[in-house]
C-alpha cells in the first residue's frame, strides 16, 4: 500500500459481448505499439478492474473513451452512467467527440450535460491540430467547460504547445507520457525537448503511463528515466500517475506497474508523492 489513496487518472472499461467496439472485433488485430491486442478481447468491468488493483487504494477513476463505435459518440456516455449508478465507477470520464464533424458543438453540448463527463479524447491525425476545422471543434471546449485529452506521439507536441497558446483557457491533458516508444539516445533527446515545447505552456499537464516496452518486462529501472523527465519537465504539480488498464496489462500487471512508481516516486517527499498518485488527478479532472 502507498499508506495514502489512490485516483487512477487514465483507465477504461468495456463490455465486448455487446460489439461496440471495432478495435477488439476487427480481423486481422490492428497494429499497436504493444503487440498483439487479442488478450484485450474481454469484458473488462469494474469488478475486473479491481481485481487487478487489489492490494492498492484505488479510490477514484478517470474513464477515458475507448474508441467506441465513432457512429455512437454518446452511446457510450450513456453506458458509462448506467455503470457508474450499478458500481460506483468510474468517478468522472473523458468523453468521445469529433472536432472536426458538422455536429461538434450539438455532441460537445450534449457531453457536457453529463455532470461526470470532463472533458473529451479526439485522437488527432498527424497535422489536424493545425487544420481550421479540427480546431474550430477544439474552440468550442471552452464554451462548454471541458478538457482536452491529448494522444498523439511527442513529434506532434510543436503543435499541441501552439494549441495551448491559442486556447488558454482549455485545460490540456497529454496522455501517456507523449509516447517515448523510441528509446535510443537520440530518440529521447527529441522527446524530452517535445516535451518541454508543451509543458512551457501552463494549462498543459501529463498522465504517466503507457510507458511499457515490448517484449521487455516493466520494471522501475528501465522507466526510472521516462518518469523523472516527465516530472521534472512538467513539475510535480502536473503531473499524474495513471494504470492505463486493461491496455497496460498487455505489458505487466498493475501491480508491477504501480510498485514501480512508487519505488521511483520515493525521490519525493510524502506530500509530493500523495499529489503524483491522488491530489493532482483530483484536481485536474475536478474530482474534489
Amino acid at each position: 500500500m502507498n499508506g495514502f489513496p489512490i485516483a487512477d487518472a487514465h483507465q477504461h472499461f468495456w463490455d465486448t459481448r455487446a460489439q461496440r467496439h471495432p478495435w477488439l472485433a476487427v480481423e486481422p488485430p490492428p497494429a499497436f505499439r504493444y503487440g498483439d491486442t487479442t488478450r484485450l478481447r474481454r469484458p473488462y468491468l469494474p469488478a475486473d478492474y479491481f481485481a487487478d488493483a487489489r492490494g492498492h487504494e484505488v479510490v477514484k477513476t478517470v474513464y477515458v473513451e475507448t474508441e467506441w463505435d465513432p457512429r455512437d459518440p454518446l452511446g457510450e456516455t450513456a453506458w458509462v452512467g448506467r455503470l457508474r449508478r450499478d458500481t460506483g465507477f468510474p468517478t468522472v470520464m473523458v468523453a468521445q467527440a469529433w472536432l472536426d464533424r458538422d455536429d461538434a458543438a450539438a455532441v460537445l453540448e450534449r457531453q457536457a450535460a453529463h455532470a461526470f463527463v470532463r472533458g473529451i479524447r479526439h485522437k488527432p491525425r498527424p497535422g489536424a491540430m493545425r487544420d481550421a476545422r479540427w480546431r474550430a471543434g477544439y474552440a468550442l471546449l471552452a464554451r462548454f467547460g471541458l478538457r482536452f485529452d491529448l494522444q498523439a506521439p511527442w513529434s506532434e507536441l510543436a503543435d499541441a504547445a501552439e494549441l495551448c497558446r491559442a486556447y488558454p483557457g482549455t485545460p490540456l491533458i497529454l496522455n501517456h507520457t507523449g509516447l517515448p516508444a523510441e528509446r535510443s539516445a537520440a530518440g529521447l533527446a527529441g522527446w524530452r525537448a517535445a516535451l518541454r515545447l508543451l509543458a512551457a505552456a501552463p494549462n498543459a499537464a501529463i498522465k504517466i503511463s503507457g510507458i511499457g516496452v515490448p517484449g521487455v518486462p516493466w520494471s522501475a529501472a528501465l522507466n526510472r528515466d521516462i518518469v523523472l523527465a516527465a516530472i521534472e519537465i512538467f513539475g510535480v504539480e502536473r503531473a499524474m500517475f495513471a494504470s492505463n488498464f486493461p491496455v497496460d496489462g498487455l505489458c505487466a500487471s498493475f501491480d508491477e506497474i504501480y510498485r514501480g512508481f512508487r519505488e521511483i516516486a520515493g525521490v519525493f517527499s510524502v506530500s509530493e508523492q500523495k499529489q503524483l498518485f491522488y491530489g493532482n488527478a483530483c484536481r485536474i479532472y475536478a474530482m474534489e
